[in-house]
């Protein structure tokens, strides 16, 4: 059965030169060479955040079959301190597999903002003191109050059906972590655990909720399968997590899962919002959709009893593949689809969902599209498409809200692919902001040179990450996306971040329409068959 995880088993066309750093030594903000940039407008540089790596030396002979991709850096997430927002923690995928999962997960984590220190996070045999498990994938990570940081991955073998969500906590900012802890482990390979996602509350120190999708498949002689959300939450600083326990359900819609949860939390009101992606298949095989949207559950006691889940948004999400390239050709994509990017205004409450969505090109391809309540999740504007090349498709939305109610967007298009370009994909990241209310006219600048998507792993797809990360200090936004690299297959991918100010982005060229104007009806793409198993 196909089902929906993400734990299965550039010839470049803008240069980009970056100062070299050796790994596990703290790494100098590098700069990017953007004068060849397909853009005018001057810009400050990304550096890259994952210069090394921490398991260059680890033996690999006993993890499974698969191409491994060493140096490779994908899937990236990120988070402050709000003690001191320019001490901030990033997790990443560490040396592709092809298959399923990474060598391991490392961290990147600084103190100014500027100088990061990379490390490898104890979750496999590869890393100091790692629990024994052969990959691991799907990394998270969330500072609570008082400055405690919490980690989450989804750690697995290749070579058995071991599998476990696991937890660490680092009360240092990073540079070490404790508590390593499986929240739930099986040897069963009808269970699958996969998209987990932890969330620090931002009201009560010590507290911090774990989410994720978990499927139990019957195979016969009717085949059958339920796909809940789980939920583990630590009260005492991550040295304890309760049982793992379904929190969402989908048994009473047969043959369906959630996959993408994740929890914000109202700091107003300590109210928790988990967001995910709801799947339901025809039938126990799970081979075609005959529904999908993203739905919502709340709690209003710290996570130990849930509301019945709502209906937010359709999930019209496309298969995403090079658009110059037939199907067959090996050129399939591995984004954002299906994923939900949730953020919260943290003066007004006013929660905002980012995802790709077709109903603007007629199902043709994805845009970026966003939704928004100011109720408190009960009742949801209709999808506004915000990327700014509306001809472009578009891919992997993360979304933050800063404390004066900035909203920004950081995303993928593929603006600079030409008719022609059946070779390269030339692909770019993009950071728009809008004040509150004003996502009729967002602001717009191109915040990575340009680089060929082909040239990163091919896993499921040429493989970025199913998510990427954006986060603010209050003011200053920070994104953080992996792009592909020009030439070196045995560093295909790294991290980069840097921090921009809302009022720096530039206007949107002349002649794109505004995301104001993007408001009108489109045809909606009919319910598709997806690829399930993305670990």
């Amino acid at each position: 059965m196909q089902f929906r995880t993400r734990a299965s088993l550039a010839t470049t066309t803008a240069a980009l030169v970056l100062a070299a750093v050796a790994g596990g030594t703290p790494a100098g903000a590098s700069t990017a060479d953007w004068s060849t940039d397909r853009t005018n407008a001057a810009r400050p540089p990304l550096a890259v955040i994952s210069p090394g790596d921490p398991y260059a030396t680890c033996d690999l002979s006993a993890d499974g079959p698969g191409t491994n991709y060493p140096s490779a850096e994908d899937e990236p997430y990120a988070a402050a301190n709000p003690l001191d927002p320019a001490d901030t923690i990033t997790v990443y995928q560490q040396d592709r597999w092809s298959n399923g999962g990474a060598r391991g997960l490392s961290s990147s984590y600084t103190t100014d903002g500027v100088h990061f220190t990379q490390t490898a996070l104890p979750f496999t045999h590869c890393a100091p003191g790692g629990l024994a498990y052969q990959r691991a994938s799907d990394g998270w990570v969330s500072f609570g109050p008082d400055g405690t940081a919490y980690a989450s991955a989804l750690v697995f073998d290749a070579t058995t059906p071991r599998s476990a969500v696991a937890a660490a906590t680092s009360t240092d900012g990073g540079r070490s972590w404790q508590h390593v802890t499986e929240l739930i482990g099986d040897n069963d390979p009808a269970i699958t655990d996969d998209k987990n996602a932890v969330t620090a509350d931002p009201v009560h120190p010590g507290v911090a909720y774990q989410v994720w999708d978990r499927i139990d498949q019957t195979t016969g002689p009717t085949p059958s399968f339920d796909g809940p959300g789980y939920i583990s939450v630590t009260r005492d600083h991550g040295r304890t997590w309760s049982p793992a326990k379904p929190f969402v359900i989908t048994s009473t819609t047969p043959n369906s899962q959630t996959i993408g949860n994740q929890i914000v939390v109202d700091p107003r009101t300590d109210t928790l919002y988990d967001f995910f992606d709801w799947i339901t298949f025809t039938d126990g095989t799970a081979t075609a959709v005959s529904d999908v949207h993203f739905g919502m559950a709340t709690s209003t006691d710290q996570g130990r009893t849930w509301s019945q889940p709502v209906r937010v948004a359709a999930d019209t999400s496309v298969p995403e593949v090079d658009p110059n390239a037939p199907a067959d050709a090996g050129k399939s994509l591995r984004a954002g689809a299906g994923l939900p990017s949730v953020a919260i205004d943290p003066q007004t409450g006013e929660l905002y969902l980012a995802y790709e969505g077709s109903e603007f090109t007629g199902g043709q391809y994805d845009a970026i599209q966003l939704v928004h309540s100011t109720d408190g999740g009960r009742t949801w504007s209709g999808p506004t498409r915000i990327n700014q090349a509306p001809g472009a498709p578009a891919f992997t939305p993360s979304i933050t809200v800063t404390a004066d109610g900035t909203v920004a967007v950081s995303y993928y298009d593929l603006r600079y692919l030409t008719a022609a370009d059946t070779t390269t994909l030339p692909t770019a990241a993009w950071l728009l902001s809008f004040p509150r209310g004003g996502e009729g006219s967002p602001i717009e600048r191109q915040i990575s040179p340009v680089f060929d998507w082909l040239r990163a792993p091919f896993a499921g797809g040429h493989f970025l990450g199913d998510y990427q990360s954006l986060i603010n200090d209050g003011h200053q936004i920070r994104p953080v996306l992996v792009t592909a690299s020009g030439a070196d297959p045995l560093n295909s991918t790294d991290v980069y971040s840097g921090r921009f100010q809302p009022g720096t982005l530039r206007s949107p060229a002349t002649g794109a329409p505004s995301a104001q104007a993007a408001h009108a009806a489109a045809p909606v793409a009919a319910p598709r068959a997806v690829q399930h198993l993305r670990r």
